[in-house]
């Protein structure tokens, strides 16, 4: 078997003249959570689609559990997760019987009760799926994606509609799911949340994979720190790479307190934002090229 559940070689999908991917490498270990980030447009969607085997690309090669899944046998969909960005309100089912159902596709799957109180729908098994709320209906994909016991699991968008105490419990279930050795694909428009639950993150922009690090490693390409402080009623600010060394001698030349001092390191949503900008130049310069 292979080590990686993903490995992807040149991938492109074209639609006439637009590239929506372009040329994509990317391996993805067994048992990995991973992340993939981009904005509206990059080729998340489309890259994740022909992962899932729900649409034809133009090029380069791909394996998912070792299977092209543009010809992927039906065995292999048993192996598969996949929760879409779309509810499932479209049923007269309630949640227990929409899971039940599910479970059956499977040979081993997780017992149903069970998933619903892993999911946090344990009160609502009952109800039907119309009658839940958006948030509900979200926490049902993700059962629907989890209770076949699949090796690799597609989470798209999955805490869109969660308040923040759902969204922390989602987190655990993405941990747990992680001690059992599950791979996880996510695609999420929450840095923080990629933040907690990756081992590393995929930046996508402009049909490119732009980056590829741990959440740290991406963290670690702004060096620069921004120290603020005021002195004598004036706001100061320094952006320094090593901001230990500019401290030691701000407080060297000051006397007792500093007020207002600040040291702020660069966040991830520094990083992605400065990423996405310079893909968004650097495609626009092939285009003036190409022109």
């Amino acid at each position: 078997m292979s080590e990686h559940a993903i490995a992807v070689s040149g991938l492109r999908k074209h639609y006439g003249d637009l590239h929506a991917v372009d040329g994509l490498d990317l391996e993805i270990p067994m048992g990995e959570v991973f992340a993939l980030l981009g904005p509206n447009g990059a080729g998340k969607s489309t890259t994740v689609e022909i992962l899932e085997g729900f649409r034809k690309r133009t090029g380069g090669d791909v394996e998912v559990l070792g299977i092209d899944p543009q010809h992927a046998p039906k065995a292999w969909r048993r192996r598969v997760g996949i929760m879409l960005q779309s509810t499932s309100s479209a049923t007269a089912l309630t949640a227990r019987e929409s899971v039940a159902y599910a479970a059956s596709l499977y040979p081993h799957p997780r017992d149903v009760d069970e998933t619903l109180e892993t999911v946090g729908l344990g009160e609502k098994a009952g109800a039907r799926v119309a009658t839940l709320s958006g948030g509900q209906q979200r926490r049902l994909d993700v059962a629907l994606a989890i209770v076949g016991r699949p090796e690799l699991v597609f989470l798209d968008e999955p805490t869109t509609g969660f308040d923040p105490e759902a969204r922390r419990q989602f987190w655990s279930l993405i941990e747990a799911l992680r001690g059992d050795g599950t791979t996880i694909v996510l695609t999420t428009h929450y840095l923080d949340e990629a933040d907690r639950l990756a081992d590393r993150i995929g930046i996508i922009a402009a049909g490119r994979l732009v980056a590829l690090d741990t959440p740290s490693g991406l963290r670690s390409r702004a060096a620069d720190a921004r120290v603020t402080w005021i002195d004598e009623g004036a706001s100061h600010a320094e952006e320094t790479s090593n901001p230990t060394a500019f401290l030691r001698e701000l407080l060297a030349n000051h006397e007792g307190e500093i007020e207002g001092l600040q040291v702020v390191h660069p966040s991830l949503e520094d990083v992605y934002l400065r990423l996405i900008d310079d893909a968004s130049r650097d495609a626009a310069q092939r285009e003036e090229a190409s022109a």
